[in-house]
């Protein structure tokens, strides 16, 4: 059996499908939180629990008892935590979720690892360690010592956290630093979402650094396989760039977003915002070399997330 953490999440609730899908059995556990609104989280759940194989716990990761009560209860063969706080803008008004899920919630999880020894362990960084850092692109033996966000401090503290107790301990731990995923069910609070409920909506879109910024941007499809493909294989202690093998400039996404739309954007330039960085580019070499090779262009997949979209809305009623 395998365990995601933040199993109603956006990438929580793509791998734990996959898994599903392709037949393994899943725990998922999930605080349901109010970050966002938890009906999409409800939305996403409801399709796991349609599977046979997947069984489900309302628990946060900060509950180290209910957690141990798990880990006792089902024989879990590999764990894949991806639950945590996320969103670099939302560090800066309450910086005490980040410490606590990504700190404490985090230590929890490592510890249980070690505690009942399952055969992997694999958890979600994310490119914001890698700062205000200039070289292009970001490669894994970059410095990652000079975080310009809360957010990206905790996931730094992680993959330290990580490497300690496979020092320590032997634990395996693999490392994933995400690059700016996108796709349906994707969060509210990220660029794709909001843009595109904007411009259906008739409304402005704000967009920082006057659009002079470049992402990889990639699709969840892509990141889901990068995410199977480390939890299938035992590393010792790694850490892997995820991301796609191309920058997008941030204009052409929303041009994109604007032809799936059918409307062009109100746009409102703003100047760069707090804990947020310029370009963020990877080097995804050292993943490709164990058969990592995403696919999938924003041409497709902003196209596949604005139809997401409109059924989504349709079948709520509402802009959501």
């Amino acid at each position: 059996m395998v365990l995601v953490t933040g199993a109603a999440g956006f990438i929580g609730f793509h791998v734990a499908k996959k898994l599903l899908d392709r037949g393994d059995e899943v725990l998922g556990i999930d605080n349901i939180n109010s970050y966002y609104d938890p009906a999409l989280k409800e939305a996403r759940l409801a399709i796991l629990t349609s599977y046979r194989r997947f069984v489900f716990e309302k628990l946060d990761i900060c509950d180290r008892a209910g957690l141990d009560a798990l880990f006792r209860r089902f024989h879990l063969d590999r764990v894949c935590h991806l639950a945590a706080q996320a969103g670099v803008r939302h560090s800066l008004t309450d910086p005490w979720s980040y410490q606590k899920s990504n700190g404490e919630g985090f230590l929890n999880i490592v510890e249980l690892v070690r505690t009942y020894r399952p055969e992997n362990f694999v958890y979600a960084s994310s490119s914001s360690v890698y700062g205000a850092n200039t070289k292009l692109p970001f490669s894994e033996d970059d410095p990652t010592d000079a975080p310009v966000s809360l957010y990206a401090a905790t996931k730094k503290a992680n993959e330290l956290v990580a490497h300690c107790y496979r020092h320590l301990y032997g634990i395996p731990a693999t490392g994933l630093r995400f690059f700016t995923v996108y796709g349906p069910w994707g969060r509210p609070d990220m660029a794709l979402f909001k843009f595109t409920k904007a411009i259906l909506g008739g409304e402005a879109i704000e967009v920082y650094n006057n659009g002079l910024m470049r992402r990889n941007f990639t699709y969840i499809d892509d990141i889901v396989a990068g995410v199977l493909l480390t939890l299938d294989r035992v590393a010792p202690d790694e850490v892997y760039n995820i991301g796609n093998d191309r920058a997008e400039q941030l204009m052409d996404f929303i041009a994109e977003i604007e032809k799936n739309c059918g409307k062009k954007a109100d746009i409102r330039f703003l100047p760069m915002q707090p804990g947020d960085v310029v370009d963020t580019v990877a080097d995804i070499g050292k993943l490709m070399a164990l058969g990592y090779d995403p696919k999938t262009n924003i041409d497709r997949g902003v196209a596949a997330f604005v139809e997401w979209y409109r059924g989504y809305i349709d079948m709520q009623g509402k802009l959501f």
